[in-house]
């Protein structure tokens, strides 16, 4: 490695570090203010606060990537061309595409970074969710008349779920189906136990109400039913429902599917799960955007570049929702709209790119 692209990647490196733990701090400061006074009224302790906010930081973090790494690639060319360093490397007969080489290469680990970190942000999403959850009944492990959307279109109505102990009194678990692939059911029963061996619930001494076609209804009684695929486990009914930021790509695929079966419209979570693949590589896309964009501004100093990743940034966010609400309504497909907004910033990137003097 070269002096040149050392000093480069440790100009890069030194703003986004401290970007990236400074900007979830500033995060954690505004939310904390925004959440005090339902905190104090809702009785939540002083450590389920710091646990609420400590597994927030996977998010926040995940937030902070794309900025950090706007801020690191705006003030690192900015320095160096304030400081004529950027003019010296031309003379030397280095362009500027290979200067910004290192802040790329940079970019796209960042993005690489933050893909295989994506699925461990809805779990810490999840987690920091029942750090402030004072329903004293599931800390017992016990949850009483409440009903959970399970996978495959299922939902459980359950009387009394003993978690612990792996029980549930008087259920009933339905899901409305769409035709013979995927049929709609019914069962009700008194008891049901969970199969550790098998990883599923065994209900007993219950009713099953059956409809594989619109017109044909098939109702038995049974002993025990431990065929079926009721395998939400005894902790996830414990838990509350996920709501899509709070499940894994997998996870939100099968409600995906879930949701089609029973014939709603899951575009809008199909943009979602689209967004957890496509928001990590906005890092290196917002690297080949703000480097030549600082380079284009030569007067300016630290004011000047934070005001261009700020307005950088509120445009990006924008263009993310704009997408979203386009990609839900079905103007655009899910999947285009998840990328909408790096589309748009990536040829704006090499625009400029192609207007650089090198």
């Amino acid at each position: 490695m070269k002096i040149l692209d050392r000093y480069i990647i440790g100009q890069f490196l030194k703003i986004f570090l401290i970007c990236v733990l400074g900007v979830p701090f500033l995060f954690q400061v505004i939310d904390l203010t925004d959440r005090l006074d339902n905190f104090l009224s809702d009785g939540v302790g002083q450590s389920q606060v710091i646990a609420f906010y400590f597994y927030q930081l996977p998010y926040q973090m995940m937030l902070a990537f794309p900025i950090a790494c706007l801020l690191a690639a705006v003030f690192t060319v900015s320095r160096m061309t304030r400081h004529f360093e950027v003019t010296a490397a031309k003379a030397g007969g280095i362009s500027f595409y290979r200067l910004v080489a290192p802040m790329l290469f940079l970019g796209m680990g960042i993005s690489l970074l933050a893909l295989s970190l994506s699925d461990l942000v809805p779990e810490a999403n999840r987690r920091a969710a029942e750090a402030i959850d004072n329903d004293e009944e599931r800390q017992f492990d016990v949850r009483l008349n409440f009903v959970y959307r399970g996978d495959e279109g299922r939902y459980y109505f359950v009387r009394r779920l003993d978690a612990a102990a792996g029980t549930m009194k008087y259920i009933k678990i339905d899901r409305e189906g769409t035709g013979h692939e995927y049929p709609t059911y019914s069962v009700s029963a008194p008891d049901a136990r969970w199969d550790t061996t098998e990883a599923r619930w065994v209900v007993e001494n219950g009713h099953l109400r059956y409809t594989p076609e619109r017109e044909v209804v098939i109702d038995v009684a049974f002993d025990e039913l431990w065929q079926a695929p009721f395998r939400e486990t005894p902790y996830d009914l414990l838990a509350k429902a996920k709501a899509p930021e709070e499940m894994n790509y997998a996870e939100l695929g099968r409600f995906i599917e879930a949701l089609e079966r029973s014939g709603e419209n899951p575009k809008k979570e199909m943009v979602q799960q689209a967004l957890k693949i496509a928001f990590p590589f906005t890092c290196f896309i917002i690297v080949l955007f703000g480097a030549p964009l600082a380079n284009s501004t030569r007067r300016g100093g630290a004011a000047l570049s934070i005001g261009l990743a700020l307005a950088t940034t509120i445009i990006f966010l924008t263009l993310i929702r704009v997408g979203e609400a386009l990609g839900a309504a079905g103007v655009i497909p899910p999947v285009a709209a998840a990328w909408f907004p790096n589309g748009i910033f990536f040829f704006a990137g090499l625009g400029l790119m192609s207007k650089v003097k090198t």
